[in-house]
């Protein structure tokens, strides 16, 4: 097959992680076609290509199976670098990458209560799940998975009000930045950008319940969000100088008040069931336990992931790369806002990947 043939896109609109890859083969303009993941098209595509249940995948014109949204993005960025959504200069690339594990690891906090905690926003789920699909017992089998989840990530009648008061500040703050630039980093779409676009998109602008409160609050996120569904092909840049917009200091004081304790108390939790572990273990299972940690001052119990482990690698692993002076214009970024807790982590074990599953890595 030849490079200019379409990828093949199984994907869903109301999927949070399809919402953040989408834009990018609008934005490069990558040929692709879009395909729902009906019941069949999970029996024999979507399992048998990566022995998992998870969307979206991307099966590129070679017939190779793409899956998780991080390494299909890296993959497109590769194969497509111009013009790059992965900021090149050290400040834009860092912030980038963090607002990636905020997006895909906290940011699932506010996306699962507002779907699932209000009686509206439940309906509507269920029903789009069903005309996606074409089978609503299927659907309604779904959503009663997805549902039960909640209490694992830490969503309870009791979290729901700090969970509340974090997302409207996130919106005051892109509200105010979105006043004077079209994307996070200028006039460009990047990486942190498309991985807003997961909970902001799929959950939060598509359900019943947020979808009112950004339209009547938000209206500069909603405007954002069509501009990512609908972005003018290989067009704007990156703020000159590897500048910051005024407005994404208090983005990252945010992240790094809100999130950064809780991402952390995973990724530690983690590390002490590691040490204890097998030592013949190669992969670790999706969850191993749960822990305590808190937002806003209200306790929260939460499964612990390792897979957060292997997202704030990615940042980590950026920061590492950089030459002394890169790192140095970071941490002078980052001073004070509590993301340098972030960068200053060291992974202990490292994760990897292979045949589309976490291992062990050292």
């Amino acid at each position: 097959m030849s490079k200019n043939e379409s990828f093949r896109f199984y994907a869903a609109e109301v999927s949070y992680f399809s919402g953040k890859v989408r834009p990018i083969f609008r934005y490069k303009g990558i040929p692709y076609e879009e395909i729902d993941p009906t019941p069949q098209v999970y029996r024999d595509v979507i399992e048998p290509r990566t022995g998992l249940r998870f969307i979206p995948i991307v099966v590129t014109p070679e017939d190779q199976t793409l899956q998780d949204t991080s390494e299909i993005l890296d993959a497109l960025e590769a194969r497509f670098p111009n013009p790059p959504v992965y900021p090149t200069t050290p400040v834009q690339r860092v912030v980038a990458y963090l607002i990636e594990v905020y997006a895909d690891e906290f940011m699932v906090l506010p996306a699962m209560h507002y779907r699932w905690s209000f009686t509206e926003s439940e309906a509507k789920a269920r029903a789009d799940f069903a005309k996606a699909s074409g089978n609503p017992e299927t659907a309604s089998k779904f959503a009663d998975r997805m549902k039960g989840m909640i209490p694992l990530l830490g969503v309870t009648p009791e979290s729901g009000p700090a969970i509340e008061a974090h997302l409207r500040e996130l919106l005051d703050i892109l509200s105010a930045h979105f006043a004077h630039h079209d994307f996070l980093f200028g006039s460009r779409m990047s990486l942190g950008d498309l991985a807003l676009m997961g909970p902001l998109y799929a959950h939060l602008y598509l359900d019943a319940v947020p979808g009112r409160l950004l339209s009547e609050t938000a209206p500069r996120v909603c405007a954002w969000i069509e501009r990512m569904n609908h972005p003018v092909p290989r067009s704007g840049e990156f703020l000159a100088n590897d500048a910051l917009p005024p407005m994404l200091r208090p983005l990252l004081d945010l992240i790094g008040r809100d999130a950064a304790p809780l991402i952390l108390d995973n990724v530690h939790a983690f590390e002490e069931w590691a040490a204890t572990r097998p030592s013949d273990m190669t992969e670790p299972p999706r969850a191993v336990g749960a822990h305590s940690t808190s937002l806003r001052g209200t306790p929260l119990q939460r499964y612990t992931s390792p897979y957060t482990s292997w997202m704030l690698q990615r940042p980590l692993d950026a920061y590492g790369a950089l030459p002394a002076g890169g790192r140095a214009a970071v941490d002078a970024a980052l001073a004070g806002s509590g993301l340098e807790r972030w960068l200053a982590w060291k992974p202990n074990p490292r994760m990897g990947k292979k045949h589309f599953k976490l291992v062990f890595a050292g």
